[in-house]
């Protein structure tokens, strides 16, 4: 395919990386080309232009041409760039949603109808925290009758004294100050920031750590396709503890405005790789858990189970390893990415979230995700009683 990717920074850099080795044809867009540049590195030979992500007519004449135009920019410039599409009569990948319209329904749904006019798909959070998770929550939910319960858990924390933004500091700030989403009881609700606080273990070597509520776009799209009681989705780590601590101390809200120092720009694979070398940046790591507990049908009895994945991402150091220099979230979400649109369903059309492909795409997406360094693994307790599901996942 010809592919514009909207965004090239530490996610959408590599991300047309990745696409340009699957054998598309890929260019790039963004409002700093030389910034761009440093992310893509010197040589890589991946066109960038100039363009303003508000801008509608800049973003159209600079992805002319293209079949599917990526939006790895923020998410606040969705709509923007699903309407460029559209003009375009091409395809649509975005990496989230912004819920601002409507902070329980993703915004991209409002498409639909257009998309589907044109005879073209849209693919929304298509990345690995929404995007992954959403996959994982789909394949717990096709093993079960009931879904009563879903449960997402992440982990990020970046070894380094000094905040390092693993996502843009847009990105981060805006969820940092929002109130998180969740369903219970078969209804929506925002809860309390850094609230419920609880105790839960990841895989290995990651082990016990403290999550709280979070701003998640999960809980946007999920509930809409499976029927469920509840969801929530925490998040762990020294990054979000640092961030819980500013909240308490009142230096956290959209009033006192994004500081730099707080959020720090992203930093360039060679910025990376200086931080490395000056001992400022040791290590870094990301995690996400999914567990789902429903009901089983049986003629004899029913079978109340919990059914949890766990991935495993690549660290700091073994990405190093790899000969890159990224997050591990920029990692993570570049490479789903890239397997999202590996599979893109073009027969369809419409305006689709990852839990909402068809059964094939989604299996050939997980089957490929073995294959980059990234571990998954399944388990499915059987639990005696209801009750009992109060424990510890």
């Amino acid at each position: 395919m010809r592919i514009f990717v909207l965004g090239a920074g530490a996610t959408g850099s590599l991300l047309a990386q990745l696409l340009e080795r699957q054998g598309h044809t890929v260019w790039c867009g963004d409002r700093d080309p030389e910034r761009a540049r440093r992310f893509l590195g010197k040589k890589s030979t991946i066109a960038v232009t100039e363009v303003n992500a508000r801008n509608l007519r800049g973003i159209v004449k600079a992805a002319k041409g293209c079949q599917l135009i990526v939006n790895s920019s923020a998410s606040v410039f969705n709509e923007i760039v699903l309407r460029a599409a559209l003009r375009l009569r091409a395809h649509y990948v975005d990496l989230s949603s912004h819920l601002t319209r409507n902070p329980f329904k993703a915004e991209q749904f409002r498409y639909v109808k257009k998309f589907e006019e044109k005879n073209r798909a849209a693919l929304i959070n298509a990345g690995a925290a929404p995007g992954l998770t959403n996959l994982l929550v789909k394949r717990a939910a096709d093993l079960l009758d009931e879904v009563e319960a879903v449960h997402i858990r992440l982990y990020e924390s970046s070894e380094s004294d000094d905040p390092i933004s693993q996502w843009s500091p847009e990105v981060s700030f805006d969820e940092a100050v929002s109130h998180p989403r969740i369903y219970r009881g078969g209804k929506f609700q925002l809860g309390k920031r850094f609230s419920e606080i609880e105790k839960f273990r990841f895989a290995d070597p990651i082990g016990t750590a403290r999550v709280v509520l979070a701003a998640q776009d999960e809980v946007a799209t999920l509930p809409h396709s499976i029927p469920m009681r509840e969801l929530d989705v925490k998040i762990g780590g020294n990054e979000i503890d640092r961030l819980r601590r500013w909240h308490r101390l009142g230096k956290l809200s959209k009033s006192r405005g994004l500081l730099k120092r707080q959020f720090p720009q992203t930093s360039s694979p060679r910025m990376i790789a200086k931080l490395i070398r000056q001992g400022i940046l040791q290590n870094a790591r990301f995690a996400a858990a999914v567990a789902v507990q429903g009901v089983k049908r049986g003629k004899k009895e029913d079978q109340h189970l919990l059914i949890r994945s766990d991935c495993i991402f690549p660290t700091l150091y073994q990405i190093r390893q790899q000969g890159r220099f990224t997050t591990p979230v920029a990692y993570a979400t570049a490479h789903i990415a890239a397997l999202f649109i590996k599979f893109f369903p073009r027969e369809l059309a419409g305006v689709f979230a990852p839990e909402m492909l068809p059964t094939e795409t989604r299996r050939a997406i997980l089957a490929g995700i073995r294959n980059n360094s990234i571990r998954i693994t399944h388990k499915t307790i059987v639990l005696k009683r209801k009750s009992e599901d109060e424990e510890e996942f």
